[in-house]
C-alpha cells in the first residue's frame, strides 16, 4: 500500500523536553562518535542476550563498559524521564528497577540523546562590555569559569539565554538530523509527541499509517522509509512554525504574558504560567518576599523556579518534574515530585523536597533537605554543599506523595552519587589536554544544626 505523506497540521509535533532536560548524564562512555552505527551494533547484542527484550544493570554495564553504579544510575534516570506510566520500569518500586530491567528499544533511544549538545546562550550584542563587567578567566581556558554560579547566570541573563522556543527548535533539529529507524514505531514516543497536552497523542494515532486501525487485526506492515520521511516532514513543518512565531514575537510589541520575559522585567512580572499543559509553570524573579503556589495554581505537571532571590518559595503540589535555576539566598519548598528535580547555578539556597530523583549541578553553599527514593546525583562545579533528611510537613504531603509514587519508607538522602566536573553535553568544546575530575561531594548537616521547617 502506498501512502500520501502529508505533515500533520491538526496537531504539531514536539520534542519531549524531559529526556533533554533531566535525562542527560555526564558519563563519557555514553557519548558515541557515531551514535547511529554504534547503537545498531549494540541493539543486536542486547536483543540476542535477552529473551524478553529487557536488560538489567549487569547487561548494561557489560555492554557499555561502565561501572555497575553508573549502570544503575542509567536505569534510574531512564525511569525518571520515561513518558509512559504503564511502562514496567516506571511502575517499579524503589530498588526494583534492576529486577524489571529496561526495554531495549527505550534504552537505545535514551543512549541516542546522550550525544545531544545543549544550546549555547545567545551572545550579547556588546560582548566586549559584558566581558569588561564580568571577566571569565579560568584554569580551564574559559570552559570552567572562575565566576560563581550566580555570577555566571547574571553575566548571561535570561535575556540572552535560550528561550523555550529556541530549545524546542534545537531539540527538533537534533532529531531531524539523527532520527533512528525503529522496529517499534510507538517507542519513538519517548522522544517526540503530537499535540500540546502533557501526555500528547499516541504516535500510531497521529500517523496516516496506523490511525483508526482495527485493534483486533494486526497492522499492515509499512516500509520504514515511508515512516521516516513522514516524521522528517512533520519536524520540518514544526521548525518552520517555531521560526515564524519567534520572528513575530521579536518584531511585535512586548507582552507580559510571554514565557521568556527578560530579567530586568522579571521583578514586575514575577510569575509566568505557561499557557499549555505540556509546558512548565514558571515562577520567576521573586525578590525579598514569600510566594505560595497550591495545586489549583499549577497548570500542567512541572514547575521551573528561576532567578528568585532573598525569598521563600512554596510549591505545595504533586508534580512530575521541577527545576530550580539561578536562585540565591532563598528557601524553596517543593511538594512531591514523582519524576525528577534538577537544581542548577544556585548560591546559598535551601531546597526542601520529597522526590524520586534529584540532580544538583554547579551550586555553591546550598543545603538540601531531602526525602528521595534514589541516590542524589551531584555533577559539575559545586562547592560547600550539604545534605540532610527531609524536615517539613504540610497537610496534603502524604496524599501528594502517594499520588506521584514516592515511597515514604525509602530515603537515600545521605548516599550522593558524584560524577565529573566537565559536562560533555555543553556545546562549548572541551579544551585540549584537560581531563575531567570528580565533582566535590556534599557533607551531612551537623545534627546539632538540624531543625524542622514549619510551613
Amino acid at each position: 500500500m502506498t501512502y500520501t505523506i502529508e505533515p500533520s497540521t491538526s496537531c504539531w509535533i514536539h520534542p519531549r523536553r524531559e529526556p533533554f532536560e533531566h535525562g542527560l548524564l555526564p558519563i563519557p562512555k555514553l557519548i558515541f562518535p557515531d551514535p547511529t552505527q554504534t547503537l545498531i551494533t549494540l541493539k543486536r547484542k542486547l536483543l540476542s542476550s535477552s529473551s524478553n527484550h529487557r536488560v538489567d544493570s549487569a547487561a548494561i554495564s557489560e555492554s557499555l563498559q561502565i561501572t555497575p553504579d553508573h549502570a544503575t544510575l542509567l536505569l534510574d534516570t531512564l525511569a525518571s524521564v520515561h513518558h509512559s506510566d504503564s511502562e514496567p520500569l516506571v511502575r517499579a518500586t524503589p530498588g526494583q528497577n534492576d529486577t524489571v530491567g529496561a526495554d531495549v528499544h527505550d534504552l537505545l533511544l535514551f543512549l541516542y540523546i546522550q550525544s545531544y549538545k545543549r544550546l549555547l546562550p545567545r551572545s550579547h550584542k556588546d560582548s566586549a562590555a559584558v566581558a569588561d563587567v564580568w571577566p571569565s578567566t579560568s584554569a580551564f581556558d574559559g570552559y570552567l569559569s572562575a565566576l560563581s554560579p550566580l555570577q555566571l547566570v547574571r553575566s548571561n541573563s535570561r535575556r540572552f539565554m535560550p528561550s523555550q522556543a529556541d530549545e524546542e527548535a534545537h531539540q527538533l533539529s537534533y532529531l531531524q538530523k539523527h532520527v533512528l529507524t525503529m522496529d517499534r514505531f510507538e517507542h519513538l514516543g519517548f522522544l517526540i509527541q503530537f499535540g500540546d497536552k502533557a501526555e500528547g497523542t499516541s504516535l500510531s494515532q497521529s500517523s496516516p499509517f496506523f490511525a483508526n486501525s482495527d485493534p483486533d487485526m494486526p497492522a499492515a506492515p509499512v516500509p520504514a522509509a515511508q515512516v521516516h520521511d513522514w516524521l522528517l516532514q512533520n519536524i520540518t513543518s514544526a521548525l518552520e512554525r517555531i521560526s515564524e512565531r519567534t520572528s513575530a514575537k521579536e518584531n511585535g510589541p512586548a507582552s507580559v504574558s510571554d514565557q521568556d520575559v527578560a530579567m530586568p522585567d522579571a521583578c514586575t512580572v514575577s510569575v509566568k504560567v505557561s499557557s499549555s499543559s505540556r509546558g512548565p509553570s514558571f515562577i520567576e524573579g521573586i525578590s525579598k518576599s514569600s510566594y505560595v503556589k497550591h495545586v489549583s495554581d499549577i497548570k500542567g505537571s512541572s514547575v521551573k523556579v528561576l532567578n528568585c532571590h532573598e525569598s521563600t518559595i512554596y510549591v505545595l503540589a504533586p508534580l512530575r518534574y521541577a527545576t530550580v535555576y539561578g536562585c540565591s539566598d532563598a528557601t524553596i519548598v517543593l511538594g512531591a515530585v514523582g519524576k525528577a528535580v534538577r537544581v542548577e547555578h544556585c548560591e546559598r539556597v535551601h531546597v526542601i523536597v520529597a522526590a524520586k530523583h534529584i540532580s544538583i549541578a554547579n551550586c555553591r553553599e546550598c543545603v538540601f533537605f531531602l526525602g528521595v527514593n534514589q541516590q542524589p546525583l551531584i555533577v559539575g562545579d559545586n562547592h560547600k554543599l550539604q545534605v540532610a533528611p527531609y524536615n517539613t510537613f504540610y497537610p496534603q504531603l502524604e496524599e501528594h506523595m502517594s499520588e506521584v509514587g514516592i515511597l515514604p519508607t525509602v530515603n537515600r538522602w545521605d548516599e550522593p552519587l558524584v560524577l565529573g566536573v566537565l559536562d560533555p553535553h555543553d556545546s562549548l568544546s572541551h579544551p585540549a589536554g584537560v581531563s575531567d575530575v570528580q565533582a566535590e561531594s556534599a557533607t551531612r548537616v551537623d545534627p546539632d544544626q538540624f531543625t524542622n521547617f514549619v510551613v
